[in-house]
């Protein structure tokens, strides 16, 4: 029987990660994706992932959010590790505490915008009326309007489609976000607004989030910035202006 969770408390630890390890494929064809990763996630925090293409950033935050597994290395998020876990404790654990914010979105095209965004609340037992309502109050936050709520995701614009995303990671209010270049398909302006929705809901109650992003404009956002390259965390920094102190979008 798994042991039953509770939020950490204020600056704990949310993520640890020890020697990480994941290859893909094998032999002559064997592509080390990650190779001995060692980061932590601290509660109430905004950690952003930044590197190259290839540096295996997404491998990371899907072994942490337990899509892939690992080879070796430990991974522990608020404590437990999903090797101890079984298919469907790890299945559990993820749609009451982890939101995912996919970079293909995947949205199930024969639901509106708002069904999808109420899907995790669906899956954790909530009747459907509540949560599609509850999904149309997130939607409406990032920016959708009632008749946009009622389409289908292949009427969407990309940009549009990211949005449905992101509000279908927040609206079961996860203890941990983990997003994959949740700006890519957004104007500047939009981005921004989505970045400050996210912060303010994500960590307002002492979550984590975890943001992998190529996108310079949004650095302010966030509370430390890890490097990664070739498999590995290369260096933690801070960013030069916290997003507390920032009140304009501009270009960094």
């Amino acid at each position: 029987m798994s042991t039953v969770f509770q939020a950490s408390p204020s600056n704990q630890t949310a993520v640890r990660c020890r020697g990480l390890t994941k290859t893909f494929g094998s032999g002559a064809a064997a592509v080390q994706a990650l190779r001995g990763v060692d980061l932590e996630v601290r509660t109430g925090e905004l950690l952003m992932l930044v590197g190259p293409s290839g540096c295996g950033k997404t491998t990371l935050i899907s072994v942490i959010a337990g899509v892939l597994s690992r080879d070796g290395g430990d991974c522990a998020v608020f404590g437990r590790d999903y090797l101890t876990m079984t298919e469907q404790e790890t299945t559990r654990f993820r749609g009451e505490h982890i939101g995912f914010v996919f970079q293909a979105f995947n949205l199930i095209p024969t639901l509106t915008a708002a069904e999808n965004v109420s899907a995790p609340l669906v899956i954790k037992g909530m009747k459907r009326r509540p949560a599609v309502a509850q999904a149309r109050e997130v939607l409406r936050q990032v920016g959708f309007d009632e008749r946009m709520q009622e389409s289908s995701p292949v009427d969407l614009s990309g940009g549009q489609q990211q949005r449905v995303a992101i509000a279908r990671a927040l609206v079961h209010q996860p203890d941990l976000i983990v997003c994959d270049e949740p700006t890519s398909a957004l104007d500047s302006e939009t981005g921004w607004k989505v970045m400050e929705l996210m912060r303010n809901l994500a960590l307002a109650t002492n979550r984590a989030l975890v943001v992998v992003t190529h996108d310079a404009r949004i650095f302010e956002f966030a509370d430390r910035i890890a490097r990664m390259e070739d498999g590995r965390i290369t260096g933690i920094e801070t960013p030069l202006k916290p997003a507390a102190g920032a009140a304009e979008p501009r270009t960094l």
